[in-house]
């Protein structure tokens, strides 16, 4: 039911206190208009009785706690959609950004989601194809899969972000689209993605909802959920393979502990709140495959972590939700390689079940365990030159340090426009291994070594 209330009990920042509430919903929106009849918006974050605690989204700035008329929608958030949300750029609240008017809607969908019966979950397969080497060959991005990249402030994740918008594929020439969702970005980093894009022509296939940094934080918490809500209508309905990448999910978090300190809430590890878990859960598992459906959500998240530190609370539990991750190293990129993918803290738990005969090709999965082997015993090599000196090294050790530099220079590196197939990473790994002594290679049959192994 409809209700209006004339009156705030209390303001407090964004957030605003009604009294006498009745019959009011958790994440009900609300409408609020001010005395200079101009009209902001908010939802309801928090009931205790008859109170209820509004966050409003344009700000609190010029309310009045006299004169404000609050009306209760009686329903939560929607979102618009319709086929044409491709191509098209929203703001984080999934309002057009793009001077093209509004969307037409065959419906309008709840933001929140809905949790999928898993039972009617269908086991990921199949993979999708990103064009950059490390990935396709090491860390195979599985359609259906939740994937984050966790990276470092000031490291090229929105390179890397970019690119595989502009490459990625999948197979059989299926339905496939991208979301691509920003959070708490910079006017120019947003302005690089959308130039970037454009000028790739891969806009026709993209759906972007930006959320800048001197956005309200309450937007920015709203955003990747929009952003799901339109993956999920284009797979689900519209049947399309949907590919949604994240950036920057710290930014979330951030917003979400501001958000939650301001309600008053006990804070958890570094002051997140205690539900920073069961809150990213709900995002990360709107990714995946629903029986009956042709179409699948497969999610990259990309975080940095804060001090390059991994057992901060965000990529800590993003770890445990998660089929895997993709890390990026510092060091690597401070030597020049890019994307700079460390492979040895880096894996995808549903790569084994995407790969093989049928899908990429049948020596994928041997090779990657020999490429993962061969690159560990090159740390081992290092470390062991670090202190007794290079030149002290075997000659079974020294090749292993040409190797190291081999792959790093030749297959972690490539361009930024550099679109490799499957077929071109997977024959340049067995060049790369081709350096190394066969007797050494003892994760491939003799059989795949007699068709792949160059003297």
């Amino acid at each position: 039911m409809i209700k209006e209330y004339i009156g705030l009990k209390e303001i407090n920042g964004s957030l605003v206190l009604l009294e006498g509430v009745e019959d009011a919903f958790f994440e009900e929106m609300v409408q609020l208009r001010l005395d200079d009849g101009t009209v902001r918006d908010g939802r309801v974050v928090m009931i205790e009785g008859d109170k209820a605690a509004v966050q409003v989204f344009e700000g609190t700035k010029n309310m009045s706690v006299l004169n404000t008329s609050t009306l209760l929608k009686g329903k939560p958030m929607e979102l618009a959609l319709s086929p044409e949300i491709v191509g098209r750029v929203f703001d984080g609240l999934g309002r057009p950004k793009d001077g093209l008017g509004d969307v037409f809607p065959l419906c309008k969908r709840n933001i929140n989601g809905t949790a999928i019966n898993p039972v009617s979950r269908v086991y990921p397969k199949n993979y999708i194809n990103t064009g950059i080497s490390s990935i396709d060959a090491l860390t195979t991005l599985i359609r259906g899969q939740k994937l984050p990249i966790f990276s470092g402030s000031g490291m090229k994740h929105n390179e890397l972000a970019v690119q595989i918008v502009k490459q990625a594929s999948v197979a059989d020439n299926e339905d496939f689209a991208i979301v691509f969702a920003a959070m708490g970005v910079k006017n120019d980093v947003a302005d690089y993605f959308r130039r970037s894009f454009e000028q790739a022509n891969v806009m026709n296939k993209v759906t972007m909802f930006l959320n800048l940094s001197n956005d309200p934080i309450i937007e920015r918490i709203i955003t990747p959920k929009c952003a799901l809500t339109a993956a999920e209508y284009l797979a689900f309905e519209c049947h399309k393979n949907i590919l949604v990448i994240l950036t920057d999910m710290t930014s979330y978090c951030e917003a979400l502990r501001e958000f939650s300190s301001s309600k008053g809430e006990i804070p958890g590890r570094k002051g997140y709140p205690g539900y920073l878990y069961s809150d990213l859960a709900a995002i990360y598992e709107r990714a995946g495959i629903v029986e009956g459906s042709k179409g699948s959500v497969t999610q990259i998240p990309i975080l940095t972590m804060p001090n390059d530190d991994i057992t901060h609370p965000i990529p800590d539990l993003t770890g445990f939700i998660t089929e895997g991750q993709i890390v990026l190293d510092r060091a690597l990129e401070t030597g020049g390689v890019y994307p700079a993918v460390s492979i040895l803290m880096s894996l995808s738990r549903l790569m084994k079940d995407g790969i093989g005969k049928g899908y990429t090709r049948e020596d994928h999965k041997a090779l990657s365990d020999q490429l993962f082997a061969s690159y560990a015993l090159v740390q081992d090599a290092r470390s062991l030159a670090s202190v007794i000196g290079e030149d002290e090294l075997s000659d079974g050790d020294k090749l292993l340090l040409e190797f190291g530099k081999a792959f790093e220079s030749k297959f972690l590196s490539q361009g930024e426009n550099e679109n490799r197939t499957i077929d071109e990473t997977l024959d340049l790994g067995w060049s790369l291994l081709s350096m190394l002594p066969r007797e050494s290679l003892d994760r491939v049959s003799e059989e795949l070594l007699d068709e792949h192994y160059k003297k």
